[in-house]
């Protein structure tokens, strides 16, 4: 294990406005961890394989380490990074490298685009039942919606072969 060189662990990530979410996939009992201004610093033992993982990700733009936080939660170790701008636009990307490493993937449970959290923050919820009634079309289970029966069948599907 001495001569092993450390690989960089998987790390799913995700964003909103103010903050960024990392997630070690790796179950790791006492990972050595450090969050910087403008780097993450992560160094565990894999407990299933035994293998050491080493990253050090430099960031996108500057966080706030005394307001940044993570927990293990077993499996995985969990982050949340405080920006440091926070009216600031999304970031591109995690890293401020050019490059995307191959152990960095989106957290698509976590993600939100910029645009649908500036819809959240106004209030604005999306709901199927006044888009349909919008539409002119009926929504949830209401009596005045009309049944299949009730519905004219299309000329299209009178002369149907039986299904085999």
């Amino acid at each position: 294990m001495s001569g092993e060189t450390p690989v960089p662990p998987p790390v799913l990530w995700a964003q909103r406005k103010e903050e960024v979410f990392l997630t070690f996939s790796i179950e790791s009992k006492d990972p050595s961890i450090k969050i910087e201004k403008d780097s993450v610093y992560f160094k565990g033992i894999n407990a299933q394989d035994k293998k050491v993982h080493e990253v050090t990700i430099p960031l996108y733009d500057a966080v706030v380490p005394k307001k940044s936080a993570f927990v293990n939660k077993g499996r995985c170790i969990e982050m949340v990074l405080s920006k440091e701008k926070k009216d600031a636009p999304y970031w591109p990307s995690l890293t401020s490298d050019k490059k995307k490493p191959h152990y960095l993937k989106i957290d698509f449970n976590k993600w939100k685009d910029e645009d649908d959290e500036d819809e959240d923050a106004g209030g604005a919820t999306y709901d199927i039942e006044e888009m349909l009634r919008s539409m002119g079309g009926g929504a949830g289970d209401r009596a005045d919606k009309p049944s299949f029966d009730d519905v004219e069948s299309d000329s299209d599907d009178e002369n149907l072969p039986d299904l085999e």
